[in-house]
């Protein structure tokens, strides 16, 4: 009986922790909403009276409008990308795992297991990289994101503006969703300042306009320098090739800590998340490299490795009897430089 009542409670409180969880996104959808109806109707249809001018701002606004919105969405409804079931233990291993006491021989049961797999990132004590929750094996770069309650391949954070865990998946959509949030206030910014001023000075007639004339430069202007910064950030992570988690605590190797183990330069870190095609990345379709379980590393040359060269050497949709050459092949030695 009471152990019913606490499942049912249980139930309850998570039903109500993902109802919370779509908060931010409703206020963010209320006030775009009402942005849009400020800017299309206060400003445009009753304040701006000259018809080109009035037609030019609704054309150039609902243009950056929908791709703002595009992005936003991508950005809410792509779900994170999960290790496969290559990287959880079989049951017999799991069993041997839980029944050893010894936690060297456990290091060594997921050393054993992770041989044939593309992993060569490791904990601070140098063990193989386990999640005790989703009982995998993590590929490098991949994370447990308490809030999804799932392991997140290439895991950034988890933003609660979207409502999603942002990694490999969906990291180009949250990319272009702050440069098109930041585009979009801009866009207000600039056409409604004319005519705060006129408001400000009362050179028009106070009315319902002047209040959403006003606040629509307010709020543009304070999102637009918040989301600045977060750009920004973001954007010198994309050059160094590193995550959010990453930048906090650097990534360790197979040798030891490397903050730019993943550091191919400038110009290949941006194709790793926007692809290699200049003209899809200002566009929310997905273009990033790889398949979320390897990367290529800066300490291993082109030759060594096929990643570098060949960034879809490693099918997760193998059948179990390719899976051995394709792990075999991808066996090579990483020698981080100091």
């Amino acid at each position: 009986m009471h152990t019913g009542c606490r499942m049912a409670l249980s139930r309850g409180l998570r039903c109500c922790q993902r109802v919370l969880s779509w908060v931010p996104v409703l206020i963010i959808a209320l006030v775009v909403l009402w942005s849009y109806y400020a800017y299309v109707w206060e400003l445009c249809l009753v304040t701006v009276t000259y018809p080109l001018e009035k037609v030019t701002y609704l054309i150039i606004f609902h243009a950056v409008f929908l791709i703002f919105f595009w992005t936003y969405w991508k950005a809410v409804f792509t779900p994170p990308k999960q290790p496969s079931k290559k990287f959880l233990l079989s049951y017999a291993e799991k069993e041997r795992y839980d029944n050893e006491e010894n936690p060297d021989a456990q290091k060594q049961i997921l050393a054993e297991f992770a041989r044939k797999l593309p992993v060569y990132t490791r904990t601070g004590s140098g063990a193989v990289r386990f999640c005790d929750r989703c009982q995998v094996v993590k590929p490098d770069r991949c994370h447990h994101c308490s809030v999804c309650g799932m392991c997140i391949l290439k895991m950034d954070h988890h933003c609660p503006w979207v409502n999603n865990c942002i990694g490999y998946s969906n990291y180009k959509f949250f990319l272009l969703f702050l440069a098109y949030s930041m585009l979009y206030c801009l866009y207000i910014a600039s056409t409604v300042f004319k005519y705060f001023l006129l408001y400000w000075t009362d050179e028009l007639s106070n009315g319902r306009a002047k209040f959403h004339v006003l606040f629509l430069l307010f709020v543009s202007l304070m999102f637009f320098i918040s989301l600045m910064f977060l750009f920004g950030y973001h954007c010198w992570l994309v050059g160094m090739n590193r995550t959010t988690l990453e930048a906090f605590a650097v990534p360790v190797f197979q040798t030891g800590p490397d903050k730019n183990g993943f550091n191919l330069g400038v110009r290949r870190n941006i194709t790793q998340v926007l692809g290699k095609h200049w003209r899809l990345w200002f566009i929310p379709v997905f273009t990033s490299l790889g398949d979320g379980f390897s990367f290529p590393m800066r300490t291993v040359s082109e030759s060594q490795n096929p990643l570098l060269s060949r960034e879809d050497h490693w099918d997760e949709e193998a059948s179990d009897e390719e899976n051995p050459a394709s792990y075999e092949s991808s066996d090579i030695t990483i020698q981080i430089d100091k």
